[in-house]
């Protein structure tokens, strides 16, 4: 099978009953969450999602004489905050797990697909009767998802839901080194003020002891594994650049569904950044389904040039080969 040679399809109604946890996070909760004894953040962290959780799942909608929120419910909002591979994504998937029905669970671009697929005014009606929405990879990459999503982030929250969301950018700074921000200032600071900020530090678990990522093999070698795998996807670099290009990046997932590993040929650094951004949702979607990937070329680590490495995407682009690297073991 190519991958390339696929075109995934999801409708509106398929989106909105796919916001849940991917399988990798199927069965995590907050008592398989295994903290850092050297980093006491982690165990703070298990503690305020447990809490919000418990306050989630006993809170509705709590209004004032005046209309507002009163003030023992707290803010409404949980956003995780920390470098990659310190288990934000399983803290985030656990809080999902502990609370109630209805609820819901998406990565940033998925929210922002579902609100392009649906309209402003729909997504809102569907996702203002959910106790939570937790979002996944929160960033704000152009100026018009920052709109996007504080308005909705405001809608939300109006109506009695309560969000989570992880990242590796704190709030109030995100979208810095990319666009303008300032010029945002105003509705990135009004977001942020609806959320606790819980930071989780400690090193990238995902590499802890664990030898260097293997070499990338020959590409007779590379054929010859792909034809030994049944399920399994091989695939040119370049012409899954090209795939992933005309493919939205909220259908990734859909993308790999049924597929056991995937098998690139001649990867090598991408040649721009709308390439590299797409690289690391496809990387985060493998990640999610614990898909192996091997390949022939240049190494997982070498698949963003140091130019990137030094600009604003920097964290996603580290996390993208954390990831990356990770499912090359398998």
């Amino acid at each position: 099978m190519r991958l390339s040679d696929r075109d995934p399809q999801i409708g509106a109604d398929e989106l909105v009953e796919g916001l849940v946890p991917p399988p990798r996070f199927d069965h995590v909760s907050f008592d398989s969450y295994v903290p850092n004894p050297d980093e006491p953040s982690q165990a703070a962290a298990v503690r305020a999602g447990r809490l919000f959780a418990e306050r989630v799942g006993v809170q509705r909608r709590k209004w004032s004489l005046f209309g507002s929120r009163t003030e023992d419910e707290g803010k409404p909002g949980l956003y995780l905050d920390g470098g990659f591979g310190v288990g934000k994504t399983h803290l985030l998937a656990s809080l999902w797990h502990a609370v109630p029905g209805p609820k819901a669970y998406g990565t940033f671009v998925e929210l922002t697909n579902l609100v392009g697929v649906l309209t402003f005014p729909e997504a809102v009606q569907r996702l203002s009767g959910h106790k939570l929405l937790a979002i996944d990879e929160f960033e704000l990459d152009d100026p018009g998802d920052t709109m996007l999503v504080t308005r909705l982030i405001k809608e939300l929250t109006a109506r009695g839901v309560h969000v989570a969301a992880t990242s590796n950018t704190l709030p109030d700074k995100l979208g810095e080194g990319r666009f303008a921000a300032a010029d945002f200032l105003r509705e990135i600071q009004s977001m942020s003020s609806k959320f606790d900020v819980v930071r989780v530090d400690g090193p990238d678990y995902r590499h802890r002891g664990l030898p260097d990522a293997p070499a990338p093999m020959s590409a007779e070698e590379l054929e010859a594994k792909a034809a030994d795998t049944p399920g399994s996807t091989l695939d040119d670099f370049d012409e899954l650049c090209k795939a992933l290009a005309r493919i939205h990046p909220s259908k990734y997932g859909r993308l790999v569904d049924g597929v056991t590993a995937v098998h690139l040929r001649d990867v090598k650094p991408a040649p721009d950044q709308s390439v590299a951004l797409r690289l690391v949702a496809f990387g985060d979607r493998l990640y999610d389904r614990d898909i192996p990937v091997a390949v022939s070329g240049r190494p997982l680590a070498e698949l963003f040039t140091e130019e990137m490495l030094r600009g604003g995407y920097r964290k996603k682009y580290l996390r993208a080969v954390s990831r990356l690297v990770a499912l090359s073991r398998v």
